[in-house]
């Protein structure tokens, strides 16, 4: 098919589906309004055009910060990861080639929409060190600290060891404090689900090690929408999963996750918490996009409910003795919002406002009238719970004519305190500080 006849089929989904109905903040907090599910022939399509930032514009920081390019010119930065010395790591990554598996019209569809949206350019597949040494808030160094990986992500330091989930598996580098590049070739410690010829819809693999760097979590998403493709795509998917570096091995924590994608320590209960991605194509209203606390053996649903026992009728066959089980998350984000970074407070050095509770990312939605994420977000905590309305942080991602300047991914707090936003429309990260 001609690429005109493609971009004919794109236009005239662009229009498609439904508008939502929720009031704002009905489809947030640890009560949303679930809606009833609304299936049209076409989905809802409504695609940001990306276009990067003119010079001299950031994102809006909310009263009281201030935000500064950190460090910009980075080929799709998607994840960060901020070391002991205070030097950053960022995950320059896209998807696999031809590994998303989706095919046929809706495929190439998909593959078109996501280019619009920024997201269809090649995979950098490094890992670059950014060095802010005089302190002044602008990274003046950078070096590659690793290449030629696949599609990389997360990224955890244990001791003397820097480990990073590639789409594919996970691996190692010996670290030596202040090194500016990984010591030799990466060393693999386990198979991740999505290598050799399966396909990998949900490519990322975020990382996390447990306080004493004996396990290892891995967030893993599913291999489709609704388990499109059969569960027997998706063993193992869909999942945190635990690793035993020493030995190797590797076992799922909890599941039902859709796509879990930003993992962290809350600190003041020491307990594992993180934000997935809900399912699509039940409307712009559905499904909400969460942040919750992951036990060890919870089921959260996917893909037979959503929302703890709202089945989802399009899953054939069910299973009803584990929605019976499905935990109800904690705090609803909004549908759609695309729920990606992390990164809980660590003290007040950005005002009382944020003392106490966790930053989030949302990349924002292709698939909801009106557009819904493009910003870094709060939400309060107070003894290890969400206690309130989650507050904007940084906006501006989106202009007037709902153009992408830039759109939010991983997120983490810098040694002195600041918030560092990866920007991978942008490419940019961002720093997000206290007004002086």
């Amino acid at each position: 098919m001609k690429r005109t006849t493609w971009i004919l089929i794109v236009l005239a989904l662009a229009g498609c589906g439904g508008q939502a109905t929720l009031r704002s903040g009905e489809d947030t907090g640890p009560r949303p309004v679930i809606a009833t599910p609304s299936q049209g022939v076409f989905p809802t399509v409504n695609v940001a055009t990306a276009t990067g930032w003119a010079n001299g514009e950031t994102p809006t920081p909310a009263a009281g910060l201030s935000v500064v390019a950190f460090a910009t010119g980075l080929d799709h930065p998607r994840w960060l990861y901020v070391l002991p010395n205070g030097d950053v790591l960022v995950a320059e990554s896209n998807a696999p080639p031809g590994k998303r598996g989706i095919g046929g019209i809706k495929g190439k569809v998909m593959g078109s929409l996501m280019k619009k949206a920024g997201s269809g350019v090649p995979s950098a597949n490094r890992i670059t060190l950014l060095r802010d040494a005089d302190g002044d808030g602008v990274a003046e160094t950078r070096s590659v600290f690793a290449a030629n990986l696949v599609s990389p992500f997360g990224m955890a330091l244990v001791g003397d060891t820097l480990y990073v989930a590639n789409a594919e598996s996970l691996v190692r580098f010996p670290y030596v404090a202040g090194q500016r590049a990984a010591g030799g070739a990466s060393q693999k410690v386990v198979d991740l689900p999505g290598g050799g010829n399966q396909f990998n819809h949900h490519w990322t693999k975020s990382l996390l090690a447990s306080p004493d760097g004996a396990r290892l979590y891995v967030g893993v998403g599913s291999n489709s929408n609704v388990a499109d493709n059969g569960m027997e795509a998706e063993v193992d998917r869909a999942a945190v999963l635990e690793v035993d570096p020493a030995s190797g091995t590797r076992r799922v924590f909890a599941s039902g996750l859709r796509n879990p994608v930003g993992l962290a320590w809350e600190p003041r209960s020491g307990a594992l918490w993180a934000v997935v991605n809900e399912r699509d194509e039940l409307g712009s209203d559905l499904v909400p996009d969460y942040l919750t606390r992951v036990d060890a053996g919870a089921f959260y649903g996917w893909p037979y409910s959503y929302w703890g026992n709202h089945v989802d009728e399009r899953v054939k066959p069910q299973r009803p003795d584990l929605v019976a089980t499905a935990r109800v998350p904690d705090y609803a984000l909004g549908a759609h919002v695309a729920a990606l970074g992390l990164a809980f407070a660590t003290g007040n050095r950005l005002g009382d406002a944020f003392t106490e509770g966790a930053f989030i990312g949302l990349h924002g939605s292709w698939n909801r009238e009106p557009r819904s994420g493009y910003k870094v977000v709060f939400v309060p905590f107070r003894d290890g719970r969400p206690s309130g309305a989650m507050t904007e942080v940084l906006t501006g991602f989106l202009d007037g004519d709902g153009h992408a300047r830039g759109r939010p991914v991983g997120v983490a707090v810098s040694r002195d305190g600041a918030l560092l936003v990866a920007d991978d429309v942008g490419n940019t990260v961002w720093r997000v500080s206290a007004a002086r």
